[in-house]
């Protein structure tokens, strides 16, 4: 239990709480990120050596920069069209895509095609990218919410998200001696928030007949992201890669966590204040794309799928050419592709639309 002076979302939530009664994590993890006023994304800059965490194209230039080049790639799959949408998702501080579209380079007629969409609801953050991609001659454009990217009849679209899906908010599930409920978040005598039981009478999980009591099980609606990919392919040809940390599904367990000053924490100890994420289940996004008619590639672990676009030799490429540097740019390749680490917890998966050949590295 946290016992620090509560952050203002957390005496908003148990305000609420003590009027409404008990809400789901779901709702909680919806909170903590998205509340308009004090949600960690709406109102903080979050990545970076110096914030709570920091992620693949702030470890290593070669990640974004393989990245470009798979976009470029994909783009001379989908027959060089005239017009491409290279759309991020979760665009962080530009890092990923600043470094992507110098990669690109090698490739002048991608970007001549090409138009940036940054989805960033954060201002901060977007004054961070325009700050980042300010000498980009390639057009750049920002939009708030992934609804509001419009479909162009005719033109291709390829979408970029790293660590975006583990932020998308969780329904818990556990089984209890009375059968399954839907764990929530209430608050305790002290008024602090604690975990207990938002809902009871929950249909058992159709894939989760080995749950022993007190095992949770995590669900995900993806749906809305499935959904807008198939509006988007069916308006021209469509690729996506998501790249994120989880699992294979169907699992049990309690994924949930909070990370700030790159330390983990109790998820109920600082709303607001602190990143909260949950691994994802590449089963179900895989089924929920699948639904949409959409083509799935992978998911496969993010070290083969950076190596089979060559990240070792670029690497000793660069370790050549700046050998001063050689130790950190050999320890950041290593970092993304430790087995024991993000190597294999990390997975790449691409959707796709029909008649998109299969996407490179997957």
């Amino acid at each position: 239990m946290n016992t620090t002076e509560p952050t203002p979302l957390a005496r908003a939530l148990a305000a609420r709480i003590s009027r409404d009664g008990p809400i789901s994590v779901r709702a909680y993890m919806d909170a903590c990120l998205n509340d308009p006023e004090h949600g960690y994304y709406r109102t903080r800059r979050a990545i970076g050596a110096k914030e709570d965490f920091v992620t693949a194209p702030e470890i290593s230039q070669v990640f974004g920069e393989l990245i470009g080049l798979w976009a470029a790639v994909v783009w001379q799959q989908m027959g060089s069209p005239a017009r491409v949408r290279l759309v991020e998702l979760g665009p962080g501080r530009g890092t990923l895509m600043a470094d992507a579209l110098r990669a690109a380079q090698k490739v002048p007629a991608f970007l001549a095609a090409a138009e940036i969409v940054l989805v960033e609801p954060n201002a901060e953050l977007e004054a961070v990218q325009r700050k980042t991609l300010a000498e980009q001659s390639v057009p750049v454009r920002w939009v708030g919410e992934l609804a509001a990217l419009e479909a162009v009849p005719g033109g291709a679209t390829i979408v970029i998200a790293n660590e975006v899906l583990d932020v998308l908010p969780i329904t818990q599930l556990q089984r209890t001696e009375s059968g399954w409920v839907e764990r929530g978040v209430g608050v305790n005598d002290a008024g602090r928030l604690v975990f207990g039981v938002a809902a009871h009478g929950i249909a058992a999980p159709s894939d989760a007949g080995s749950a022993r009591l007190g095992d949770i099980v995590e669900r995900r609606s993806t749906a809305e992201i499935a959904g807008k990919l198939a509006q988007l392919a069916a308006a021209g040809p469509l690729a996506a890669l998501f790249i994120d940390y989880g699992y294979e599904g169907p699992a049990v367990g309690d994924t949930l966590q909070a990370v700030r000053a790159q330390h983990y924490e109790d998820p109920l100890a600082s709303p607001g204040v602190a990143d909260l994420t949950a691994h994802v289940d590449f089963t179900a996004f895989a089924a929920d794309a699948r639904a949409q008619g959409l083509a799935v590639d992978g998911p496969v672990p993010q070290a083969t799928f950076l190596g089979s676009l060559g990240i070792v030799e670029r690497t000793s490429r660069l370790m050549a050419a700046n050998p001063t540097n050689a130790a950190g740019l050999e320890a950041a390749t290593a970092r993304l592709t430790a087995p024991t680490g993000m190597g294999t917890l990390f997975k790449a998966i691409g959707v796709r639309s029909e008649g998109v050949p299969r996407l490179p590295g997957l």
